[in-house]
């Protein structure tokens, strides 16, 4: 067998990865990235996303000086972009976690999120405002609401290739199709490198330390019925179909600990037509989440969530959960006339399962619904609707009154036809549950000590999130941890 000898190897290609890989060499490390995807896969989860960040910030003015610099006074002024503090974002890490978030790894994600954005930037990714997705216009101006408003310059693929031009630019060596399988120890259990397979055959490669940022196992579907529970085997991956929970396996066979909410995943809505895992073209436009402009009802026409409970982001991950326990694991979004124009751009994709009528009645036949169960799913909404200013962009307390579920903000009645329709399915994006890792993100054994020369980032550590999930936090927790987790692996290999 070939042996190469690094100062840090780091497992993975995704954003957490290669800022990881970035990370070490700009600390003066010999890296080397290993992807068990070809170079046509490459990028992992990352890939898929819109590119939305949370992090930190004191506004429009505060990001202008670094995140967006490109940005023009006439741009800004037709912006309203509120502050991002870290009061805020620290309640609103815990309020959808009920609380349950590490506080060690919340400080940190929060603490240096700011920083680390800046850090990208340094390091050639751009950042434009998410007009698309995280504002509607009122009076003239573009209104930036639930706290995730700035994307990466072509979304997640844009973020993976801006990152892996990075990496050759710093001569960091990216072996595809190199699946890492096993990691190797000396007697003192120091990490001395990982056994893989390659396009050439089974290798060893040695180094003084590993970082570990390879995703969950989300598209594993045996482990999903392991740990989600029964049913799960059978949702759409949102994302890349090789995140089969390797790391995690490769740590916890040398005694790493189980960490987090194994049971919790990152879910989303996703269109019933959508393949079993994510589409390179369609990305993240599967996704269907402006539910909280219509009403979602499952197949026996009957509504299961209040739509307007909370800004989409904060949760759609658990209404996706949600749709699982439905009939056929389906849900159908349900709008008129009044709203379709503020869709988000995803519902207008050629791949969408849509269903358009002028009554209710005829929606239901095409939705094989009953027609009678949907009619008074939708006349009790409608005259539970109590008016009063309604605006899309803020939590505006239109709400209904007598019905349950509930709905608590913009609520409005369904009878500006023609109807449109749109069905959905679950579709998993990442898996909550994984490694426990201390401040130096040193994977912890079961002893709670620190693996010697073991490092982790990204989807694979657990601990951060449960049960639900704010949007824009994967990304800037990739980046985070992928940061500093290459400079602690380049610090360990200088010292050993």
């Amino acid at each position: 067998m070939s042996k190469d000898i690094f100062d840090v190897v780091v497992v993975g290609a995704g954003n957490a990865a290669l800022c990881a890989a970035i990370s070490a060499r700009l600390a003066g490390a010999r890296v080397l990235v290993l992807e068990k995807a070809t170079e046509e896969e490459k990028g992992g989860n990352s890939y898929f996303t819109a590119g939305g960040f949370r992090f930190m910030h004191a506004g429009l003015e505060d990001i202008r000086q670094d995140i967006l610099a490109d940005m023009n006074d006439e741009e800004a002024a037709g912006m309203i972009l509120p502050s991002h503090d870290r009061q805020f974002f620290y309640e609103t890490l815990m309020a959808v976690t009920q609380g349950q978030s590490d506080e060690g790894l919340a400080a940190t994600l929060i603490d240096k999120s700011r920083e680390t954005m800046g850090w990208l930037t340094d390091n050639g990714i751009r950042f434009i405002p998410m007009y698309g997705r995280q504002s509607y216009e009122v009076e003239g101006k573009h209104h930036f609401y639930g706290g995730v408003n700035i994307e990466s310059v072509g979304g997640g693929a844009g973020l993976v290739e801006s990152l892996v031009s990075r990496c050759a630019q710093l001569d960091i060596e990216i072996r595809y199709g190199t699946a890492a399988y096993e990691l190797l120890q000396h007697q003192d259990y120091q990490l001395r490198g990982v056994k893989v397979r390659a396009p050439s055959g089974y290798a060893e490669i040695e180094s003084r330390a590993v970082i570990l940022a390879c995703g969950g196992f989300e598209s594993n579907p045996e482990w999903r019925v392991r740990y989600l529970g029964q049913g799960w085997d059978l949702a759409r991956v949102r994302g890349t179909r090789h995140n089969t929970g390797d790391g995690i396996k490769m740590a916890m066979d040398i005694g790493a600990l189980p960490f987090g909410n194994w049971s919790g995943c990152h879910s989303v809505g996703w269109d019933i037509s959508a393949p079993p895992f994510g589409d390179r073209w369609v990305l993240d436009n599967f996704q269907k989440h402006s539910y909280p402009l219509g009403i979602m009802v499952n197949l026996d026409g009957e509504r299961f969530v209040d739509e307007g409970e909370d800004y989409r982001n904060l949760t759609y991950v658990r209404f996706g959960k949600a749709i699982m326990s439905q009939p056929q694991r389906t849900a159908v979004q349900i709008f008129d006339q009044k709203t379709v124009h503020r869709l988000r751009d995803e519902y207008r994709i050629h791949e969408v399962t849509r269903v358009v009528a002028d009554t209710i009645e005829a929606l239901a036949i095409k939705l094989e619904i009953d027609p009678d169960k949907l009619h008074a799913t939708i006349e009790a909404y409608n005259n539970a609707c109590q008016g009063g200013d309604y605006n899309p962009a803020i939590l505006d307390g239109v709400a209904t009154s007598g019905i349950t579920p509930a709905k608590s903000n913009w609520a409005l009645p369904i009878d500006k036809p023609p109807y449109e329709a749109f069905i959905t399915t679950t579709g998993v994006t990442f898996t909550f549950g994984g490694l426990k890792i201390d401040q130096q993100n040193r994977v912890q054994d079961l002893a709670y000590q620190s693996i010697p020369g073991l490092f982790a980032a990204g989807e694979l550590v657990g601990g951060l999130f449960y049960e639900n999930y704010p949007g824009g936090t994967g990304l800037m927790s990739g980046s985070v941890f992928g940061k500093l987790a290459g400079e602690f692996a380049a610090s360990y290999a200088r010292e050993t």
